[in-house]
């Protein structure tokens, strides 16, 4: 998918997502609920935000920070599934269809949540046409990527692969004013999100900075050639 439709699905759920909006939309005793309900929570670096399995109670939109989804393997490795920045909502697919988290949640710097308590989200989803149409149009896109991580792992080489994560990740999380993405990554989490060995990646990260495709700082990661590495991924963007 584009950058821009995907900066459009975003900016229409934020447009929908947001106190003016529901004080609007929503009528005086149902926006008096929300504003009563909703709850503000601070979590640290490497807190859990919830836990796989848990039963879900309600959901979390990012107002600061970056999270980490990410679901036990079968030989009980984590397996990285995405990263949720600040303006984005977590924990509504289990709560819509009723079953237990699929996955944890893990604060990746400070964060800073707001928690909107089940039953209260359900009902503003009824009651609010716009809230439920953009909130179709995120499942629908987290849908599509699901299908295109299916294919980009079984069809692409472990290099090509690295290469689309790197342009991904700097897409979602952006960069800092050094050009550096906004999330420090070890090299097993890099290992996790192209599916191969921590070797591999660590091979792989240095043949990338020797060709002059990346610069690296610690566990962070500044792309130098965009065009290259797009065409190295084959990455549509």
């Amino acid at each position: 998918m584009s950058i821009e439709k995907q900066e459009l699905i975003n900016r229409n759920f934020l447009n929908v997502f947001n106190e003016e909006s529901f004080r609007e939309v929503l009528s005086e005793a149902d926006f008096n609920t929300y504003k009563q309900a909703r709850k503000e929570i601070h979590i640290h670096k490497g807190q859990l935000l919830f836990e796989e399995d848990q039963n879900p109670n309600g959901v979390y939109f990012i107002k600061v920070g970056t999270v980490k989804l990410s679901k036990s393997g079968v030989y009980g490795k984590d397996q990285i599934l995405r990263f949720i920045n600040e303006g984005d909502l977590i924990g509504y697919r289990s709560l819509v269809i009723g079953e237990n988290f699929q996955a944890k949640a893990e604060a990746m710097s400070e964060v800073t949540v707001v928690f909107v308590p089940a039953d209260v989200f359900l009902h503003m989803l009824k009651v609010d046409s716009n809230l439920s149409f953009a909130m179709l149009q995120k499942i629908a896109y987290e849908l599509g990527e699901s299908s295109n991580t299916v294919t980009y792992l079984a069809q692409k080489t472990v290099r090509e692969r690295l290469a689309e994560v790197l342009l991904l990740l700097e897409q979602k999380l952006g960069t800092d004013p050094e050009g550096f993405i906004k999330i420090a990554l070890t090299r097993e989490e890099v290992a996790n999100l192209i599916g191969t060995a921590t070797e591999s990646a660590i091979r792989l990260i240095s043949e990338f900075k020797s060709d002059q495709l990346i610069e690296t700082e610690g566990r962070h990661i500044k792309i130098l050639n965009h065009e290259k590495l797009i065409k190295l991924g084959h990455v549509n963007i």
